[in-house]
C-alpha cells in the first residue's frame, strides 16, 4: 500500500511547459527541496559549495520561483513522480558499469580488486536507496571514491595522452593536409564575384571541414586513422552536416553567409566547451581559424578528472595539448572580476582557457565564478559532445546565451542544434556600458563649460535586500532637495540611470568609468542624516531598517571609496563629502549577481 506521501507526489503530474513552483503541496515540495539537498545542489544548505541562484541567472533563464536543474526534463520527472522506472535504473546501473569496468581494467591486486568492487557497490545501492539520485552526481561521487582510494590522480590520463597524439599525427599527416586543402568544385561552382567572395568560400568550407571531423571518434579511438589516404580525408569530409544549427552556426561565426545583406561579418566573443581527448586537437585547429578570423574564443575544460573528458590540468601539462595552447592565455583564477575579465576580452589575445570549475558533464549549479561571468559576456556558446548536448536541449530551461550543439547524431553523422537564448534575456555589454557612461560623461562635460559644478552622489540602492524601490526613492527625493538647495550644480543620481538587466557588476563598471573621467568636482557619500532628511520631505517617520544607515552599509559605496580617494590623487581639487573613510570597512564584496554584500546572505538566512 503506497504512503500518502508517495500518492501525493505521483499524483502531480510533471510537464516542463509548465514547470513545477513550490507553493502549492507541501508534500511535493519536501521531496522537491530533498531532491537538491541529497545531490549537494541546494545552496541554502551548501552555501560554499553551490552557487548562488544569481549566478545561476548569469546563465540561466528561469521563470519567478523556478529553480534550474542540472538533469534532463524526463530524469527530473521521473525522480520528482517517485517511480522506480526502467530509464533511471538503466542510466543508474550504466554507471556501476563504467566504475567497475575501470576497477577491472586498472587494479591487478585481487584483494584490491574485490574490496573495491564491493565498496562501489555498496556506494551504489546506498546513493540509489530512495532514487533521488542524478546519475551524473552518482557518477562524480563513484569516480571520487575510486581515485581516493587507489591514488591514481587521473585514471585515464595515458589514455587521453594517446588520443591527443593520434589526432595531432591525423592533423600534420600530408594525406590531411592535402585532403582539407582540396579545391571542391561543388563549392566554388560558380564564379567568385571577387577576392573577398573567394576567402569567404575558403573559410566556409575549411571550417565545414573541420566541424564534420570534430565529432568522428575513430580520428583518435584507433591507430587506423594513421594510414588513411587523402581519399579517406575526402570521403570524412563529404559527409553531411546536419541538423537546425548549422546555418545558424555559420552565420553566427560570419561565414558562407547567403543572406546576409551587411557583407561585413561582425567578430564574435564564443565561449566553446570543449569534451573529450582527442576531439580537443580538432577543437584547437578549428579555434585557431576562428581566431584569424577575428573571433575571440575562451575555451572551457573540466576542473578535474573525469574519463576521457579533457582538463585544466592536461591543458597545463599533457605534452601534445599544452604544446598546441602555446601562447593561449591560460586563466588560472576562479573568481575574476568584471572588469579584470573585460580588460583580458579587450586585449590582444584571441585565445584563452579556463576551468568550468566542475569534474562532471555540465553543471551550471557548480561552475566557477569566471566560468558564470564568461557565459554572461560572450555572444554565443558552442558546446561539444553527446553529455553536454542532452544538458543544454533535453530540458525546457532556456538559456541568456544562444547555443550551438555540436555532436554525433544517433545515425552516426555530425549534427548542428541551435538553442536561441530566451527572448527575455536583457543583455549589456561591455561596449553598451562604455556608451552609457560617455553619455554621461558627455553631460557633465557640457555643465562644467557652462560653470556649473558637478556633483556625484553616492548612495545606498541594492545593499538593503528588497529595499530597491524605496533605497531609488530615498536618492531621487534627497538629490531634488540638494538641487533646490543650491544654484548653479548638476548633481548626477546613480539610481537614475539603472536599466533592468543590470546587475551590480554592470553598475560598477560603468560607473568607475564615470568616476575616473575627471569631470567630478565634489563627491558626496550619503549620510544617515540624509536619508532623515529625505524621510521628512516624505512626510513619513525612518522605518527600522533604514535606521542608522549611510553609505558605509553600501558595497558600491565602498568600493567607490576606493576610487574616490584613487581619483583624489590625481585631481587634487575633487571634494569628498560623508561619513569618514576608516568608516568604509563592513561591506566589501558582491555576491555575484546581487546587489548587496555577500556576507547579508547569511544574516537573511537565520
Amino acid at each position: 500500500m503506497k504512503s500518502e506521501d508517495q500518492a501525493s507526489a505521483e499524483t502531480a503530474a510533471f510537464d516542463p511547459e509548465r514547470p513545477y513552483i513550490p507553493g502549492h503541496d507541501p508534500i511535493l515540495d519536501a521531496w522537491y527541496t530533498t531532491f537538491f539537498i541529497e545531490n549537494h545542489l541546494d545552496y541554502y544548505a551548501y552555501p560554499d559549495h553551490v552557487y548562488s541562484p544569481e549566478q545561476v541567472r548569469f546563465m540561466v533563464f528561469t521563470e519567478e520561483g523556478e529553480r534550474y536543474y542540472p538533469c534532463s526534463d524526463r530524469m527530473f520527472g521521473t525522480i520528482m513522480k517517485r517511480e522506480k522506472s526502467p530509464f533511471v535504473q538503466e542510466r543508474y546501473d550504466d554507471v556501476l558499469r563504467r566504475i567497475l569496468d575501470l576497477v577491472d581494467r586498472q587494479i591487478e591486486d585481487k584483494w584490491d580488486k574485490t574490496f573495491l568492487k564491493s565498496l562501489m557497490k555498496t556506494k551504489y545501492e546506498h546513493e540509489t536507496r530512495d532514487g533521488l539520485m542524478i546519475p551524473s552526481r552518482l557518477e562524480k561521487r563513484l569516480l571520487k571514491i575510486y581515485i581516493d582510494r587507489t591514488q591514481i590522480e587521473d585514471p585515464y590520463a595515458a589514455e587521453k595522452a594517446e588520443r591527443n597524439t593520434r589526432a595531432f599525427q591525423a592533423l600534420n599527416s600530408e594525406a590531411f593536409q592535402t585532403a582539407l586543402n582540396h579545391i571542391d568544385d561543388a563549392v566554388l561552382l560558380s564564379a567568385p564575384t571577387g577576392l573577398d567572395d573567394v576567402k569567404e568560400r575558403v573559410d566556409y568550407l575549411k571550417l565545414r571541414r573541420l566541424f564534420v571531423l570534430s565529432a568522428d571518434h575513430a580520428l583518435w579511438e584507433s591507430d587506423e586513422i594513421l594510414r588513411y589516404t587523402t581519399e579517406d580525408y575526402l570521403r570524412l569530409f563529404n559527409l553531411p552536416l546536419t541538423g537546425d544549427g548549422v546555418e545558424p552556426l555559420w552565420q553566427f561565426l560570419g561565414v558562407h553567409r547567403e543572406n546576409d545583406v551587411s557583407g561585413v561579418p561582425q567578430p564574435q566573443k564564443l565561449l566553446w566547451l570543449a569534451d573529450e581527448a582527442g576531439e580537443v586537437i580538432v577543437d584547437l585547429a578549428i579555434i585557431k581559424y576562428l581566431a584569424q578570423l577575428g573571433h575571440k574564443i575562451i575555451v572551457a575544460f573540466k576542473d578535474g578528472p573525469l574519463f576521457a573528458k579533457i582538463d585544466f590540468f592536461d591543458a597545463e601539462e599533457e605534452e601534445t595539448l599544452s604544446r598546441e595552447l602555446e601562447g593561449v592565455l591560460l586563466i588560472q583564477e576562479k573568481s575574476l572580476g568584471k572588469n579584470d575579465l573585460v580588460n583580458i576580452l579587450k586585449s590582444d589575445k584571441n585565445i584563452m582557457a579556463i576551468s568550468d570549475g566542475t569534474r562532471e558533464n555540465l553543471n551550471l549549479l557548480l561552475t566557477s565564478t569566471t566560468f558564470a561571468r564568461v557565459f554572461k559576456e560572450v555572444d554565443g556558446v558552442i558546446s561539444k559532445g553527446p553529455d553536454q548536448r542532452r544538458r543544454f536541449f533535453d530540458t525546457h530551461f532556456r538559456f541568456t546565451q544562444d547555443v550551438y550543439s555540436v555532436a554525433k547524431d544517433e545515425n552516426g553523422s555530425t549534427s548542428v542544434w541551435y538553442k536561441a537564448r530566451h527572448p527575455s534575456v536583457i543583455k549589456f555589454s561591455h561596449r553598451d556600458l562604455e556608451n552609457k557612461a560617455q553619455t554621461i560623461i558627455s553631460q557633465m562635460e557640457e555643465a562644467k563649460q557652462q560653470g556649473m559644478t558637478v556633483i556625484f552622489y553616492s548612495g545606498i540602492i541594492g545593499s538593503i535586500p528588497g529595499k530597491q524601490a524605496m533605497a531609488k526613492r530615498i536618492m531621487s527625493v534627497y538629490t531634488q532637495y540638494l538641487k533646490d538647495q543650491s544654484q548653479g550644480t548638476f548633481i548626477i543620481n546613480p539610481s537614475e540611470h539603472y536599466e533592468p538587466g543590470m546587475d551590480a557588476d554592470d553598475l560598477m563598471y560603468m560607473w568607475e568609468i564615470v568616476q575616473r573621467s575627471g569631470m567630478i568636482d565634489i563627491w558626496r557619500f550619503q549620510r544617515y542624516d540624509d536619508i532623515v532628511k529625505a524621510f521628512q520631505i516624505m512626510e513619513t517617520r525612518v522605518p527600522p531598517e533604514w535606521v542608522g544607515k549611510d553609505a558605509t552599509f553600501s558595497t558600491g559605496c565602498t568600493k567607490e571609496m576606493k576610487i574616490a580617494l584613487e581619483v583624489q590623487k590625481e585631481h587634487r581639487e575633487m571634494q569628498i563629502i560623508g561619513p569618514s573613510q576608516e568608516r568604509f570597512l563592513r561591506r566589501q564584496d558582491y555576491g555575484i549577481g546581487k546587489m548587496y554584500d555577500r556576507r547579508l546572505d547569511e544574516i537573511c538566512a537565520l
